[in-house]
């Protein structure tokens, strides 16, 4: 495991599935539907239970889903957390379709919503970089400067931990390397 101290927020990266970490709130990397998918969205769906899924179908009744780049708060249902944030991340179209910003607009609501909802501890996947072909590297950088970005605009969000939650070795290398290489804050 690694880590960083940016101001009174830490920032870890591990290696392990998201289900089984202990945060206030467990981020999802969504589809716009809200309605559950395959890989991470998958496993948040299956060992959250069908409470998850009952908020997500309100939500969308509400506002017709989750546009890419915005986040909503659910229950964590059966999860070891408070809540499920679900943020849906761009597909990787080669860089020609504003996918930075949107996946540093996922990162950025995600945390606003989480500081609102008073949460200390927030779990990030790698979110993009599975089926939707985000570069892993690329969103690796992106994630992190959103990160700082946040911490340092908002120094009172509360927010005491980010963890980074890397389910392949691929990922999990390439946060490790951006945190020894270090954060800037300003």
């Amino acid at each position: 495991m690694e880590e960083i101290k940016l101001q009174t927020t830490t920032v870890k990266v591990l290696q392990g599935d998201i289900t089984k970490v202990a945060a206030d709130v467990i981020v999802n990397a969504a589809n716009t539907s809200l309605l559950g998918g395959g890989g991470v969205d998958g496993a948040i769906h299956r060992a959250g239970g069908k409470r998850i899924l009952e908020e997500c179908r309100k939500i969308r009744e509400q506002q017709g889903g989750c546009q890419v780049g915005e986040a909503v708060v659910t229950t964590a249902g059966n999860l070891p957390a408070s809540f499920v944030i679900h943020t849906v991340g761009p597909v990787w179209n080669g860089g020609t379709n504003g996918e930075e910003q949107k996946l540093m607009n996922c990162y950025a609501n995600t945390l606003h919503l989480a500081s609102k909802n008073q949460a200390r501890s927030i779990a990030f996947p790698n979110i993009s970089t599975g089926i939707y072909r985000f570069p892993k590297a690329l969103a690796a950088k992106t994630a992190l400067e959103a990160v700082s970005t946040f911490i340092r605009c908002n120094p009172e969000s509360g927010l005491e931990q980010i963890w980074f939650v890397c389910f392949d070795e691929e990922n999990y290398r390439i946060y490790r390397e951006r945190l020894r290489e270090g954060l800037e804050i300003e």
